[in-house]
């Protein structure tokens, strides 16, 4: 089959090879590995405070011995429920080099959700923020069934301004302690836990958009795979590099992105909050990053901010986005001001740790594309009806991926497993639905989540596709395209557009824009997919990633037409 014959291997850069060898080890091997090797040089910066790849090795290998002391075992789950700060380095580090299992617990989640994950990934400790503990914790940890204790840390305990200890000693009859202190809680450094390369190293929740959310499980010998995969992929000068990432470490693409940096030897700048654009400027100026690593909404939020318009660019190498499709228009904007060539999209998903496809470092970057399989991943797009049959290429279908990246299954979801993880040849295959094509040149194109895609009177609805060309539109500074139920035809779906207007559209009446995207939608879209509703938002909702939130979106709001 055509897809067998991996027509992406033409366009692969000339130094890439189709194949890798994949290290025999645990990801702590591989980040202690360049700890010792670059021991001095910055692990990471934050809030004017700098920590070496030594101090970093040695808070971890307490952190470890702590969590050792307390009787957790290999394979025990540990939840981190902070935003990007140092301490979550030192805790993921530390947690594998105590054997046990990363769990990202995100601090946007909601109380109740809180317990949902901490309850189903069976979590034996909770890291926490403490300024997250009376409004999310505190109320709800009578229900938590397996946390035995809790410790608790401040935004800049490692950053010259220690928090104050916890007001109390318990939580709900479970001990509560300050990171801080916890590090001192073990009499001795011990020898890290011995992991296989097939053992369970991060349970990472999925999104929940299609139901609660599902752990996945990633092993060593995935997470590996994949550091290498990326690493081989854009030839990367360990020991040089800077990177500022403002995807966050309790998703998987931020986590993936912080192990990565430490395997790399590469300091990273972390961005507690991404939104804070002016303190991104702040560190941009300061530490001067060789790499960016941002979702597509927070490229455009800071293309829309004159200070990051006016920096210097010239020692960035690139800028990958993922997560979410990125508007053309919006690429060749962004690489007005960054450096042309310099935007590289990928995509993957939660359960390939992350990444499936990645555009050529060097070589041809097509527009609207995220680029072709990394080596050592093999990937068929299939019918979206039967989920085996290769479709030709140019046509879209379901994307489906195998490869040393891709899970172990799904926590306790047997069902849900068989369902993602299918044996297509020999082979296990995720089943990512996503709907894509490929071109002729092993190019790949994410056309739309199956569950996003619209259906209006038979035909397909591609929301991308529509969002990427109203993006044409000098009115439309965000948007996003759903479908709502068509209470005349259950078969059918009403499309609707939610606009974010631009900066010079601002305070045009809403009246008069929609108008406008009415006449410009008519001419540009067969009348199927012409919007038949048009909202106006003051912000696109997004998710804790900065993805887009359709679950939102697909209610329809008094007023919207």
């Amino acid at each position: 089959m055509i897809y067998d014959n991996k027509p992406w291997l033409k366009s692969y850069d000339p130094e890439v090879r189709a194949e890798i060898d994949i290290p025999d080890c645990s990801v702590a091997d591989a980040v202690l590995e360049s700890c010792r090797e670059f021991a001095s040089l910055p692990a990471c910066h934050f809030l004017g405070t700098t920590l070496t790849f030594q101090e970093l090795a040695d808070l971890a290998g307490r952190f470890a011995s702590a969590l050792r002391e307390r009787g957790l075992e290999p394979g025990d789950v540990v939840a981190l429920h902070l935003p990007n700060i140092p301490q979550y380095l030192i805790a993921v580090l530390g947690i594998l080099r105590a054997g046990c299992v990363v769990s990202g617990l995100s601090p946007l989640l909601v109380p109740d959700e809180i317990v949902y994950q901490l309850n189903d990934s069976r979590a034996r400790v909770l890291v926490t923020l403490d300024a997250l503990v009376d409004a999310k914790i505190a109320p709800v940890a009578e229900r938590f069934s397996t946390v035995e204790a809790v410790i608790v840390t401040g935004l800049f305990d490692f950053a010259g301004a220690q928090a104050a200890a916890p007001s109390s000693d318990r939580l709900a009859g479970r001990p509560m302690m300050s990171f801080l202190d916890f590090l001192q809680c073990s009499k001795r450094l011990s020898e890290d836990v011995v992991r296989k390369a097939e053992d369970l190293c991060f349970l990472q929740y999925t999104g929940g958009t299609t139901g609660p959310p599902k752990g996945a499980m990633l092993t060593h010998r995935n997470i590996v795979a994949n550091i290498s995969q990326y690493e081989h992929w854009m030839q990367l000068e360990r020991g040089r590099e800077r990177i500022l990432s403002g995807f966050p470490m309790f998703h998987q693409a931020g986590l993936f992105i912080a192990v990565s940096a430490l395997a790399w030897a590469t300091a990273q700048i972390l961005v507690p909050d991404p939104r804070n654009l002016d303190h991104i400027v702040q560190e941009f100026r300061q530490h001067k990053p060789t790499l960016m690593s941002n979702v597509p909404s927070l490229y455009l939020m800071l293309l829309g901010h004159e200070p990051f318009r006016q920096l210097d660019f010239s020692q960035v190498k690139f800028c990958m986005s993922g997560a979410a499709p990125f508007p053309v228009d919006k690429i060749q904007a962004l690489e007005s001001v960054v450096g042309a060539g310099k935007i590289i999209e990928v995509w993957g998903m939660t359960e390939t740790s992350p990444l499936v496809t990645v555009n050529p470092r060097k070589g041809t970057k097509k527009p609207g594309s995220v680029g072709l399989p990394l080596p050592s991943t093999r990937l068929r797009i299939v019918d979206l009806k039967d989920g085996r049959t290769q479709v030709p290429l140019g046509a879209e279908g379901e994307l489906i991926a195998s490869g040393p990246q891709v899970m172990k299954g799904y926590w306790m979801r047997p069902e849900e497993t068989r369902g993602a993880l299918r044996e297509h040849d020999g082979a296990i295959w995720m089943h990512t639905g996503d709907v894509g094509i490929m071109d002729g040149d092993g190019y790949v194109y994410v056309v739309d989540r199956a569950k996003d895609m619209i259906i209006v009177g038979g035909y397909k609805v591609f929301s991308s596709e529509v969002e990427d060309k109203f993006y044409k539109h000098p009115a439309v500074g965000m948007c996003a395209l759903v479908g709502l139920p068509n209470p005349e035809r259950p078969d059918s779906e009403i499309v609707k557009l939610v606009v974010q207007k631009s900066a010079a559209y601002r305070d045009v009446p809403d009246s008069e824009v929609e108008a406008e995207l009415k006449a410009f939608a008519r001419e540009t879209f067969a009348p199927y997919k012409v919007p038949k509703i048009y909202e106006f938002v003051e912000a696109i909702p997004l998710t804790s990633v900065g993805k887009v939130n359709k679950k939102v979106l697909r209610v329809r709001r008094p007023g919207s037409s």
